[in-house]
This record gives structure tokens, sequence and C-alpha cells, in this order.
């Protein structure tokens, strides 16, 4: 088999919901956000075992995949749209049920015109200046907006990564002064907020990017293993190069595999000459620059030549390999390319 293979651990995924479930109190709901195909793992595969471990309710960024949420998992589940009701929007929220969390006073009028009576939610913008109502707008309308009778109201943590950042107590302060005697659920937390503490669980959280074994949740399970076959291996002299650019140069007699994966399936190439790959439990150099469909990595320490080599594992998770990339957990996981095979553990 030529292409890397990606093993998803559904049982994990349903552990870590039930993980940061129980750190919350037994009256407050929660969900799970699947936005972004399951954060690159299949939402249909995930959502499907979420409810299973006990999810009810479900976040996604868009209308369409709120559209194909509601195929896999059926009438039951809430579904809430994070973009809110967009034009274009309507004859999939109508009809599929699904719940735009609405941003402005723009999408209100639209969606109450357009669809009335149809439930919502509110987002509101507690100081991350990137989605929701802001404060001024949301008093204009606060009283009329109250009286549609929306299903939830919403808020979004911008440092909640960071437990000491002075933001994350602005923006509890902001939302319980935007939401002082609203008889509506409340939600600010998501997986990070969920670490915070009980002050920001209010009705209903939200994780997602815990549930799929990344930071801030440092408890949870690994969820996926990356897998890369060796198509071929070749001895190097010392002084001679591998890889585009010449950016890695042998400094003694060398050992290189190449593998069947680059940044067309979503090896980010910063992480050029920095990365390991593992050998069972040995890591591997990544040597010269990752390109479209291959990768260089020094076997010279090694007494064979591996099938494959590992480059997400037990060993490194998606946040050690983020590292030398600069980026984050989400990146990685969402950046997984199409081409891998994928097979799927648990979840039954």
């Amino acid at each position: 088999m030529s292409t890397g293979q990606l093993i998803i651990d559904l049982d994990a995924i349903a552990a870590n919901w039930h993980a940061l479930d129980a750190l919350c109190a037994p009256t407050v709901e929660t969900a799970a956000t699947v936005k972004a195909d399951g954060y690159g793992l299949g939402a249909a595969q995930v959502s499907r075992a979420l409810a299973r471990a006990g999810a009810r309710t479900f976040f996604v960024a868009t209308a369409e995949e709120g559209a194909a949420l509601r195929e896999t998992l059926g009438d039951a589940p809430a579904i809430f749209v994070y973009s809110g009701h967009m034009t274009g929007d309507t004859d999939m929220i109508g009809d599929l049920g699904l719940v735009p969390l609405l941003n402005s006073i723009e999408q209100m009028t639209h969606h109450v015109e357009a669809l009335p009576m149809h439930p919502f939610g509110i987002q509101l913008d507690s100081g991350m200046n990137r989605l929701g109502m802001e404060p001024e707008e949301w008093f204009a309308i606060r009283n009329i907006a109250l009286r549609q009778n929306p299903q939830l109201i919403v808020s979004h943590l911008a440092c909640a990564d960071q437990p000491d950042h002075p933001m994350n107590a602005q923006q509890l302060s902001q939302f319980r002064e935007m939401t002082a005697g609203c008889d509506v659920p409340l939600s600010l937390a998501a997986t990070g907020g969920v670490l915070l503490g009980a002050d920001f669980h209010f009705d209903l959280t939200r994780p997602g990017i815990g549930l799929y074994g990344g930071l801030p949740f440092e408890q949870a399970q690994p969820t996926v293993q990356l897998s890369i076959p060796v198509i071929q291996t070749r001895q190097l002299d010392a002084g001679e190069p591998v890889g585009y650019g010449n950016t890695w140069i042998a400094e003694e007699d060398t050992r290189i595999a190449t593998i069947a994966a680059g940044y067309a399936d979503g090896v980010l190439r910063a992480i050029s000459n920095q990365a390991v790959l593992f050998a069972d439990d040995t890591p591997c150099p990544l040597v010269g620059l990752v390109s479209m469909d291959l990768i260089t990595v020094d076997i010279t320490h090694l007494d064979h030549t591996p099938r494959a080599l590992d480059l997400i594992c037990e060993l490194q998770a998606v946040d050690d390999l983020a590292e030398p990339a600069d980026t984050i957990g989400y990146e990685i996981l969402t950046s997984l390319g199409a081409r891998y095979g994928r097979r799927y553990k648990g979840g039954q």
C-alpha cells in the first residue's frame, strides 16, 4: 500500500467526551463541536460515536455542515450553526431543523422574516471581536430578541488555553453583564473554558479540540495514529544533499528512507529539517524539505528498514508535531489529507 494509514480511535474520542462531561456539574449539558469534518477526522463517524456516548447537541460552522450532520444523525439531536443565518441558507435551516446562532441585527431581521417561529440562538461578542453582537448592538435589540424565544445564547473565549490570562475574567464579566436577567440557556465554554472551572460552564459546554486529543486538555486520550509507508531507501556518502534546495547535507555516511506523504497530505512544509518520525519507539529525524508527495527521513541508526514510519502516535501527539511548525494541533488535525487510507477503531 503506497498511501499513509490514518487510524482514528472513536472509543478514545468518546472517552474524552465523558472526561470533559465529568468536569461539569450534572445540571450542565456537554455538547460536541464537530465542525471542519469533525476536526479532520470524519464528522459522520465522529458524531455517531459521540451520540452513542451521550451527546445530544452538536455545533458546526456552516449550514452545509449542519445538513450533512442531520443526514448522519437523524432528527433527534439539536444542531447549532455558528455562522448564523446566511443568505441562501434558509431552505437548509428550515427544512432540516438547524438552529442558527444569529450574529447581528441583520441576521436576526433576515431570520425572523424568512423563517418566522423557527428556532434560533444568539451569539454575543464578549471581547474576541470575531463573531457575535457587540454590547451596544445587543442591548439595542435585547428585549425584542428575547421575546422571540431564543434557544441558547453563546459567546466564545479568546484566551481560554491560557488559564491566567486576564482576558478570561474580562470576558466572563462581560458575558454575565450582557446576559443578566435572560431566562435563556447560556454557553461560554469550549474545551479551554471547561478546564477553567465551574464559573465558565453555565448551562451548556461545547468542547471541540479536547475531544480529538488536543491541548489544552492534557489528560485527553490520543485519538489518531498516522503511519506512512517507506517507498525506497538509499545510502548517501558524506557531503551529499537531500531534497529540494539542498537544505540538508549529510555530515557522514547516511541511510535515507523516502516515505509516501507530503504537503499535499497536510504534512506542513514548516516542519522540514525539524520534526521526527518514529520507528516503533525510536525517533528518526526528518531531513530535507517536505515536498508535495514525499518526505525523507534519516534511518541510519536503525538496524532494519521499517515498512512504515509514524508521524502521529502515542510518542508524538498532534501538538508535539505542531510545535516545530510554530502552529497548533488544530491545524495539524484539520490539514490531514484525503489520500490517507482511514481506519476507524471502536465506536460501536
